[in-house]
C-alpha cells in the first residue's frame, strides 16, 4: 500500500512539473522567473545549505532547464522546408539535448553522494590470502622496482601476501621475434626482471603470447596464483603501507562483495596542469571523478573497477572466467559483468596509491583515446541500459559513464555552430536577443550554478569545458572510428615516467592554432556585421558573444599544447623526515625535505659543514616505516646551497641492489596521509564569479604564451632551413 502511495505522489509531482514547464507565459514573466530562481539558488549557496536545501536548489535549477528545453523544442528550430538552416540547426539542437541528458544523469548519480567510508582493516585473527598483480609491458626496471618494493612493504602478514610481476614485455612471442633487435631487447628484459623479482622476493611471470592485452595478462596471473583476494596495481602505481589494511576488511562484511576500489592519486601533473601551472593550487581533473562521481556511483552499488588501486574477490572473477577482454577497457567491462551477476562493489575515498600521469600532451591524448574507444565498445557490445541482471539505477549509472565519451560530437557542434551564421548567414537558431537573455542565458547561468553545487571545490568553473575542448580535436576521429568498426581498436600502453627537457610545441598542436585563427576571423566578422547590419544587431551580438567564449577557450588551449620544459625529470613530494647525512667519516643531523623517484633534498644542520663538490658520494641514514631499525641509502650530491647553519643538498639515489628500492619506496610511497593532506590543500571553491574571472585571466595569458611558442617555432624552423646544407633534404 505504501508503494502505491509513493507512486501516486510521484505521478502528481510529475504532472505539476509538466504543467509548470509548459505554462505559456510572456517573455517578461520568463525573465523574472529566471532571475528569481538564480537569486534563490544564490541565497541557498551563500547560506551553505546542504541536505534537503541542496536538493531544493537543484530542483529550482532543473525547472529553468526544463523550461528552456520546452522553449527550445517548440519555438527555435528552423522550418523543415529550409534544409540549409534545418539540418545544422537540428544538429545543434541534438547537441544541446545530449548535454541536458548527461546533466540529468549526472544529477541522478551525484545529487546526494555517499559520504566517505570509514576504513575496514582485516580482522586481527583472519587475514585472507592476497595476490598482488603488477601487470607490465614496456616500463623501465627502476620504475617497476619501486612499485614492487612498495607492494612488498605493505603492512600485512608476509606469509599471507604474494607479489606478482606479470611481464607482458618479455613473452616467448617477443623473445622469438623475427626482428633480432626486438628479440634481444625482450630477452635482456626477461633476464633483468627475473633477477629483480628474485632480489625483492616477488614472483616473476610471463606467458607465451600477447593475447587479449592487459585482461589476458591478468587472467594468466590468476592461473598461476591461488589467493582469495587479488590486488591490482599498474606498473607506475605504488601502494602505501596501509593499502591492504584499509581495504580487505570489507570482504568479511559482505560475502557478495567483488570489488573495493580506491582513488588514483598522481605525484605529477598532467600536461594541462603542468602547462597552465595549476597543479599545486587547483584540484586535478581526476579528483571530480574519484572525489564525487565514484561516491555517487557507490550509492547505487555501481562503483566500478578502474584498472588499478583495487582489490577483487577471486571467486567472483572465476564466475566470468576472469577479467573481461572484449573491449580495451577491461576494468569497467569486468565490473558490468559482475554487477549483472548480483555481485556488489564499494568505493573507499582515500588515496592509498601514488602513480604517474602522462607527461606529454600527445601521450595524454593517447590515453584518453583508449578510454573513449573502450567505453564506446562497452556501449556497443554490453549496452548497459538493456544489460540483464543490472538494477535500474546501475543501468543509468553505467549509461552515464559510457555516454559521457560521446562529448566530442556536441563540443564540435558548439564550436562551429556560430560560424554558420557569421560566414554563411544561416539562421540555425530562431530567436531574438530578448529571448536569448530570458531563456538561453538563464539556462547557461543556472547550469553553471548546478555544476558548482554538484562538484564545488572538486572542479573549478570552465575547467571541464577546457578539458573536453582540448580532447575533442583528437578524440572525435577516434570515437568515429570505433563507432564504424567497434572491433578495430587495440590496447596501447600509456607511456610512463616521461619528461620534457626543452620547452616546445606539442607535435599534435597544429589543429588548435588553425581553430584559433578561424575563430579570430569569425569574431572580426561579428564586429563587422554589427555595424553593417544594425537591424540584426541583437542576434549578431549573441552569436558574437558565443564566438568570443569559444575564442577564449581556444586561446587557453594554445597554452595547453605549449609544452613547458622541466628542470626535474620527476615530481617532488614534501615529506619532512628526520635523518642523518654521512660523508666520509663524518655524520650530520639532517632532515629529508622532499623526495622524488630519482632523488631527494636534504637540510643538513651544522655550523662547520664543509662545501661538497658535485658527484660527491654520501649516505643518508633514516628509520623506514616498515622497520624499527635505521637503514642507509647511498646518494650522490648534485648541488648544495648554504643558508646560515643549514645547508640544502640536492642528491641522487645510488641504489646498490634491488633491496635499496624498498627504502626509496618507503620515502616516497609509505605514508598515504601526505597525499590526503595535499589534496585537501587544493580543494577550495572560488565560486562562479571569481572562478570565471580567474579563468579568463589564465586564458589571456596562455593565449599570449601559446602565440609566443608558435612564432618561436616558426623562427626556429626558418633558421634550420637556412642552415640546411645544399643537397640535404630537411627533416
Amino acid at each position: 500500500m505504501r508503494k502505491v502511495g509513493i507512486i501516486i505522489i510521484w505521478i502528481v509531482v510529475a504532472a505539476c512539473v509538466c504543467i509548470l514547464v509548459t505554462l505559456p507565459i510572456n517573455l517578461q514573466t520568463q525573465l523574472i522567473a529566471s532571475v528569481t530562481v538564480v537569486a534563490i539558488m544564490s541565497v541557498i549557496k551563500f547560506m551553505r545549505g546542504e541536505g534537503r536545501w541542496r536538493l531544493v536548489a537543484l530542483a529550482f535549477g532543473s525547472s529553468i532547464i526544463l523550461r528552456y528545453v520546452f522553449w527550445r523544442t517548440t519555438s527555435t528550430l528552423p522550418p523543415l522546408n529550409q534544409p540549409e538552416n534545418f539540418i545544422p540547426g537540428f544538429l545543434l539542437y541534438l547537441a544541446e539535448m545530449y548535454s541536458v541528458m548527461m546533466g540529468a544523469l549526472s544529477l541522478f548519480v551525484v545529487a546526494m553522494p555517499l559520504p566517505p567510508r570509514p576504513s575496514r582493516g582485516a580482522s586481527e585473527t583472519k587475514f585472507p590470502r592476497v595476490d598482488v598483480f603488477v601487470p607490465s609491458y614496456n616500463e623501465d626496471a627502476a620504475l617497476l622496482a619501486n612499485t614492487l618494493a612498495a607492494a612488498k612493504s605493505m603492512d600485512y602478514p608476509a606469509d599471507r601476501v604474494d607479489v606478482w610481476l606479470l611481464d607482458d614485455g618479455s613473452t616467448l612471442q617477443k623473445r622469438n621475434a623475427t626482428n633480432i633487435l626486438e628479440a634481444q631487447a625482450a630477452t635482456a628484459r626477461h633476464e633483468q626482471l627475473q633477477l629483480l623479482c628474485a632480489e625483492l622476493g616477488a614472483h616473476y611471470l610471463t606467458r607465451d603470447r600477447n593475447e587479449h592485452a592487459k585482461a589476458g595478462n591478468l587472467n594468466n596471473g590468476m592461473k598461476a596464483s591461488k589467493g582469495e583476494l587479488i590486488a591490482v596495481f599498474d606498473a607506475d602505481h605504488a601502494p602505501a603501507r596501509d593499502f591492504l589494511r584499509e581495504t580487505v576488511g570489507y570482504f568479511d562484511e559482505d560475502p557478495r562483495l567483488f570489488l573495493v576500489q580506491t582513488p588514483h592519486f598522481f605525484l605529477n601533473p598532467d600536461p594541462i596542469e603542468r602547462n597552465l601551472q595549476t597543479f599545486d593550487k587547483m584540484p586535478s581533473e581526476n579528483e571530480m571523478f574519484y572525489g564525487i562521481i565514484q561516491r555517487g556511483l557507490d550509492k547505487w552499488n555501481a562503483a566500478f573497477f578502474c584498472g588499478s588501486a583495487a582489490v577483487l574477490r577471486r571467486k567472483a572473477l572465476e564466475e566470468t572466467d576472469g577479467f573481461s577482454g572484449i573491449s580495451i577497457t577491461e576494468d569497467c567491462e569486468t565490473a558490468i559483468a559482475l554487477h549483472s551477476r548480483g555481485w556488489n562493489s564499494i568505493y573507499v575515498d582515500k588515496p592509498l596509491i601514488a602513480g604517474l600521469q602522462p607527461a606529454t600532451f600527445a601521450s595524454f591524448i593517447g590515453q584518453r583515446s583508449r578510454w573513449a574507444q573502450g567505453m564506446m565498445q562497452i556501449l556497443r557490445f554490453r549496452f548497459p541500459l538493456l544489460k540483464r541482471g543490472l538494477s535500474f539505477p546501475q543501468r543509468l549509472c553505467y549509461m552515464s559513464s559510457t555516454l559521457f565519451w560521446l562529448f566530442p560530437f556536441p563540443r564540435t557542434i558548439f564550436l562551429f555552430a556560430p560560424l554558420f551564421y557569421l560566414f554563411f548567414n544561416l539562421e540555425i537558431f530562431t530567436s531574438s536577443g530578448g529571448e536569448f537573455l530570458a531563456y538561453t542565458f538563464a539556462y547557461m547561468v543556472v547550469n553553471m550554478m548546478m555544476q558548482n553545487y554538484l562538484y564545488g571545490s572538486f572542479r573549478w568553473p570552465w575547467i571541464s569545458e577546457l578539458y573536453e575542448y582540448v580532447q575533442t580535436v583528437h578524440l572525435l576521429p577516434a570515437v568515429i572510428s570505433v563507432i564504424l568498426n567497434p572491433r578495430k581498436p587495440t590496447f596501447k600502453v600509456t607511456a610512463k615516467d616521461e619528461s620534457i627537457s626543452v620547452s616546445r610545441l606539442s607535435e599534435i598542436s597544429r589543429p588548435f592554432f588553425v581553430i584559433f585563427a578561424v575563430l579570430l576571423v569569425a569574431l572580426g566578422m561579428a564586429v563587422y556585421r554589427v555595424y553593417a547590419e544594425p537591424y540584426k544587431a541583437d542576434v549578431t551580438l549573441v552569436v558574437g558573444g558565443w564566438t568570443l567564449l569559444n575564442l577564449i577557450m581556444a586561446g587557453c588551449a594554445l597554452g595547453v599544447v605549449s609544452e613547458r620544459g622541466e628542470r626535474s625529470s620527476s615530481r617532488r613530494v614534501r615529506v619532512n623526515r628526520r635523518c642523518e647525512f654521512g660523508v666520509g667519516d663524518k655524520w650530520y643531523p639532517a632532515s629529508i625535505e622532499d623526495v622524488s623517484v630519482h632523488g631527494a633534498r636534504l637540510h643538513v644542520f651544522s655550523k662547520t659543514f664543509d662545501p661538497l663538490e658535485t658527484g660527491t658520494h654520501g649516505v643518508i641514514k633514516f628509520r623506514p616505516y616498515s622497520s624499527a631499525e635505521e637503514e642507509t641509502l647511498s646518494i650522490s650530491v648534485r648541488n648544495t646551497q648554504a643558508a646560515g647553519d643549514i645547508t640544502s643538498i640536492g642528491c641522487l639515489y645510488m641504489p646498490k641492489s634491488a633491496l635499496d628500492h624498498r627504502f626509496i619506496a618507503d620515502l616516497i610511497f609509505a605514508n598515504s596521509d601526505q597525499w590526503t593532506k595535499f589534496q585537501l590543500s587544493r580543494r577550495r571553491n572560488p565560486g562562479l564569479i571569481r572562478g570565471t574571472i580567474w579563468f579568463v585571466g589564465v586564458a589571456l595569458y596562455q593565449t599570449s604564451r601559446g602565440l609566443v611558442y608558435f612564432f618561436r617555432s616558426l623562427r626556429s624552423k626558418d633558421q634550420q632551413e637556412k642552415t640546411q646544407p645544399i643537397g640535404v633534404p630537411g627533416e
